[in-house]
């Protein structure tokens, strides 16, 4: 009976599944518990008030405010969240309703202003429901102080001057204490109408059901949270890496002092969760890197700067990680420097440049950890070192060109460097071949930042001691032939590969350019069983991480792997130099790319034969 008046297509597999899994306990618990103080007394403002133009972020990272609805007839704000089943049910209905109306001049939007609701799940879930409108993200609850919303779902519909003219709920179909096949009254559906017909509203008020918000300030912790006991440890473990000197963080964390100094640039990018940046989805798998805060984390972080950065008894302070001054890899056993210098222009669209890095191994060498490091940051956009082993022909004689690429997306990859990026590091047991003879390539990406300048950029290796069980594999997976048309929104197109032997996946990095919204993984089974294993929700150009999965996915002979990549060619997106155009493959960031790369091995051990070199010399 609850699901009686929707069709079973309307809600995807994981949404049904939630809510079965919730609609009993969840609706007993969450709607039963009392509301807190705080929440008690936030009233929504009187019917006909304007409502403040809160500046929001969209899954995208966009800011949407009020007056980017300037001209509309009509704006509904719906108040979700991710979990909550009573909203999710809502879901389709919101979808259909935006689908009738947006012709008329009515905009929709989602908020979510849940504090247990990280931007990666919101992303999620927004794709998973498929929602068609904006969905924003209330990192600080100023949008839900303004509008006075307690629940999710909760609605406002405002007039083209942004005065509210009615809040509530959608309908009265679900709600806490009953399940009807059919809704009796669409309360926020005859508000339109009514609202668009020049009208009176009917009804302007009615009582929203659903799962409480919970308020920001009410969970912070009780306990006094100090630099010594809580926040040290927590820049060490999740920021220390890159901010430090010499790395890709702005600034140094190195110790009270900094902290204290960038305290509140800090608060603002944890609260918003755009540091430290991770941006898959965990849950569907969980990740050795992941390197996202938890909510307990990001608590500490905002009760801390609140509370104006107490130190505690700095005497305490444990000791910081040991890191190699210049390698996150620590000391190397070698390190391979580009040839030459690259002269950088001030201005202007710079080619890639390529250079060969002549080695000297007279055996296979194996490898443990690689590290890649610009030499100029300012200019360096990434870094590709390829292992090239030259061909030769009948007489010997080596033939021109490289080698590193394969006719099924094979590639010999040492190591990529790109900001956010972090440094190939193999588990025990596993590691990636250089044969003898070998070259490494650099690949250079280059965007000029108004000054010449001159790059000299290297790579740091680190040797196994011991002959390896597993050799690391890569594969491309890049679609050479998308087309993206011209105002297309969330465009999609694929490439896959095929394992043709048992093989354990390490880890996926998708890449695009500008225009990348999401990215997916799925498998598919020789049985035809077909799973996602990673998702990308909100894909973000400007931070290239690599996953490495806590436990590598073990898949059987002839298990097809396959890439989505979702882009936005619309002039809503900021990062679209033009929108009028068709976009192709190429290699500059104004083109675009879809690469799924896969690190993976073969379980069969015997393909490991050669003896690991502790440290070779060129």
């Amino acid at each position: 009976m609850i699901f009686s008046c929707l069709k079973s297509e309307e809600l995807s597999h994981s949404v049904r599944m939630l809510t079965h899994r919730f609609v009993l306990l969840g609706l007993l618990v969450m709607f039963c518990l009392p509301q807190s103080a705080r929440a008690e007394e936030l009233k929504p403002p009187a019917i006909g008030a304007q409502v403040p133009d809160v500046p929001l972020v969209d899954i995208y990272r966009r800011e949407r405010t009020l007056s980017d609805s300037q001209g509309k007839q009509a704006i509904v704000l719906a108040v979700l969240g991710v979990d909550c089943p009573l909203a999710n049910l809502y879901i389709p209905r919101l979808n259909e309703m935006h689908a009738e109306y947006a012709s008329k001049g009515v905009q929709f939007a989602v908020i979510n202003s849940n504090p247990q609701d990280t931007m990666v799940q919101v992303a999620a879930h927004a794709l998973e429901t498929k929602m068609t409108f904006p969905v924003l993200k209330d990192f600080e609850q100023k949008a839900l102080n303004a509008l006075g919303a307690k629940r999710t779902p909760e609605v406002f519909l405002l007039d083209g001057d942004f005065k509210i003219r009615y809040h509530g709920r959608i309908d009265d179909q679900f709600t806490i204490s009953h399940r009807r096949p059919e809704p009796q009254r669409l309360d926020l559906k005859i508000a339109i109408d009514e609202l668009l017909a020049g009208d009176e509203i009917t009804v302007t008020e009615t009582n929203p059901h659903g799962c409480l918000i919970p308020r920001w300030e009410d969970q912070l912790p009780r306990e006094e949270i100090t630099y010594a006991s809580h926040i040290a440890k927590l820049f060490d473990n999740k920021c220390y890496r890159c901010h430090r000197e010499g790395q890709v963080g702005p600034f140094a964390l190195e110790d009270y002092r900094d902290a204290k100094t960038w305290a509140e640039p800090i608060y603002e990018a944890v609260v918003e969760q755009r540091m430290p940046p991770w941006h898959a989805e965990d849950g569907i798998h969980s990740f050795l890197n992941n390197r996202s805060l938890t909510q307990t984390e990001i608590e500490q972080v905002v009760k801390w700067v609140k509370a104006d950065c107490p130190s505690g008894n700095l005497e305490q302070v444990p000791e910081k990680p040991v890191v190699d001054d210049e390698w996150s890899i620590g000391i190397p056993d070698l390190v391979i420097e580009m040839p030459r210098e690259e002269q950088v222009p001030s201005t202007g669209v710079v080619p890639y440049r390529y250079q060969t890095a002549e080695l000297s191994f007279d055996e296979d060498v194996w490898v443990q950890a690689a590290e890649a490091r610009p030499g100029t940051t300012e200019v360096v956009h990434h870094i590709l070192a390829y292992i090239n082993t030259p061909r030769r022909d009948g007489e010997g004689n080596v033939k021109k060109g490289f080698d590193f690429f394969g006719r099924d997306g094979s590639v010999g990859l040492l190591v990529g460097w790109a900001p956010g990026d972090m440094p190939q590091i193999y588990p025990e047991g596993y590691a990636r071949k250089i044969p003898k003879g070998s070259q490494i390539v650099f690949e250079l990406h280059y965007t000029p930042d108004g000054v010449a300048r001159t790059d000299r950029s290297s790579v740091a290796i680190k040797f196994t001691k011991e002959p390896p069980q597993h050799e690391i594999r890569t594969n491309f997976m890049a679609q050479t032939k998308i087309e993206i048309p011209a105002h297309r929104f969330r465009h999609q197109d694929s490439q896959s590969f095929t394992f043709r032997k048992e093989a354990r996946i390490i880890s996926l990095m998708p890449h695009m350019h500008w225009r990348g919204l999401s990215a997916d993984y799925f498998l598919e089974y020789p049985d035809g069983t077909k799973k996602e294993v990673m998702s990308v929700p909100y894909y973000d150009f400007n931070w290239q991480s690599i996953y490495r999965f806590e436990n590598p996915l073990e898949v059987p002979p002839g298990t097809k792997l396959t890439v989505v990549g979702t882009w936005d060619n619309t002039a809503d997106n900021p990062n679209n130099p033009d929108p009028s155009k068709t976009v192709y493959w190429g290699q500059q960031t104004w083109e675009e790319m879809l690469a799924g790369w896969v690190d993976y091995v073969y379980v069969d051990s015997d393909a490991v034969k050669t003896s690991a070199v502790e440290k070779p010399t060129e």
